[in-house]
């Protein structure tokens, strides 16, 4: 059984198009163009130099790429790559701060997540929690009745 469209006040609203979903998807992007822009300058001119450090910020820049592609739209399954882009992010920054306070030698340069993201005011740090609550806190909207759903 599909569940009738709502309208009027109580009816569903896309998440991605409140205000919180445009300023942590424009974030997102922010942070996937300064990523993909300093790893790419860096793969391709001084790779020698740190090559794990510029592979893991080109990394991240991906992970915020499709947090940013995910986060514009409100489908399960953009919901599911959302959190998976997410977790991976949080994930990501708490290894790899670590790893560069433990393990310097690894780094020689820093990546968008050493020292937890210190280098970015911490905002890598707090950027993937702040997505898990948002997406905890807007789940996709279901399809308006008649429309194909998406398979699982």
């Amino acid at each position: 059984m599909s569940e009738e469209p709502r309208e009027g006040p109580s009816a569903a609203v896309d998440p991605a198009a409140t205000t919180g979903g445009r300023v942590l998807t424009a974030v997102y992007a922010v942070f996937a163009l300064a990523a993909g822009a300093r790893s790419l300058v860096q793969l391709t001119t001084k790779l020698d130099e740190a090559p794990l450090a510029y592979l893991l910020s080109f990394a991240a820049a991906v992970v915020y790429l499709v947090a940013t592609l995910a986060l514009r739209r409100s489908t399960p399954r953009a919901h599911r790559v959302a959190v998976t882009a997410c977790s991976v992010e949080l994930v990501g920054v708490l290894a790899v701060g670590t790893l560069s306070l433990v393990a310097t030698d690894l780094f020689p340069d820093q990546t968008v997540w050493s020292d937890f993201g210190m280098g970015y005011g911490f905002v890598p740090l707090v950027l993937p929690v702040v997505g898990l609550l948002w997406l905890r806190r807007h789940p996709p909207t279901a399809p308006a009745a008649g429309t194909p759903q998406e398979p699982v």
